[in-house]
């Protein structure tokens, strides 16, 4: 339920050189350090940074502002360093705040490279809505990732005007998320629109069928996806 006067008025339900050697540590709990050496010494990064490097980004949490900043900016600088390489983008995320999530959505269209999105675990949400939103061919999804999608939930307290107001800006939001669904997945709007109703999972099979990804697959380094290869 979301409280009309909170920050977050809408939101979904659901929340290059190579180194001579490298090895892992944990520098703060659940955040692992690789430290790579080198013939000019010893550098660390977290692990996110690294693979930063090799222009893979990751989804992992809740969709809001300060995720969707980071996201934009991973996005923006990837495409200063080489407008012509693929960015991929591995989402395991039960959804968020739509704004939030739209803010990532514009900047995945507007980029120059091509977004490849690849589900592990659950994409629900907001999470599903940005899956889809990859470059089309380059949406993937693990075996035994699962998927949801739904319409906005949201919710109001106060005047009568202001809760009529919060109404009016769910259903725009529900018909803009609907419309750009219905354009990446190929379904008739109607569709969409029915099937959005109630919560909707889908396997990674059947959202191939569905069109909300291209692509199961079950070795990413043969992919190609791991190396950016």
């Amino acid at each position: 339920m979301i409280n009309a006067s909170s920050h977050h008025p809408i939101e979904n339900r659901w929340r290059g050189t190579l180194p001579v050697s490298a090895h892992t540590t944990y520098a703060s709990p659940g955040v692992p350090t690789v430290v790579e050496q080198s013939g000019r010494g010893e550098r660390s990064f977290d692990i996110y940074s690294r693979l930063l490097r090799e222009r893979i980004i990751f989804l992992g949490t809740d969709v809001n502002d300060q995720v969707a900043d980071a996201l934009v900016a991973q996005l923006l600088f990837l495409e200063a360093e080489d407008p012509e390489k693929d960015i991929q983008v591995y989402i395991n995320s039960p959804g968020g705040s739509i704004t939030a999530g739209l803010a990532i959505y514009d900047t995945m269209q507007q980029v120059a490279p091509d977004v490849v999105t690849i589900c592990y675990g659950l994409a629900a949400s907001m999470g599903a809505f940005l899956l889809s939103g990859g470059c089309k061919g380059k949406r993937l999804a693990l075996p035994n990732a699962r998927i949801m999608i739904h319409q906005p939930l949201g919710g109001a307290q106060g005047q009568a005007v202001d809760i009529e107001i919060m109404a009016q800006e769910i259903l725009f939001l529900k018909e803009t998320l609907n419309g750009l669904m219905a354009g990446h997945t190929g379904q008739p709007l109607a569709k969409i629109t029915e099937d959005t109703e109630r919560d909707y999972f889908l396997s990674p099979a059947e959202a191939v069928e569905y069109g909300l990804i291209d692509r199961v697959v079950d070795n990413l380094g043969g992919e190609g996806i791991i190396t950016g290869g």
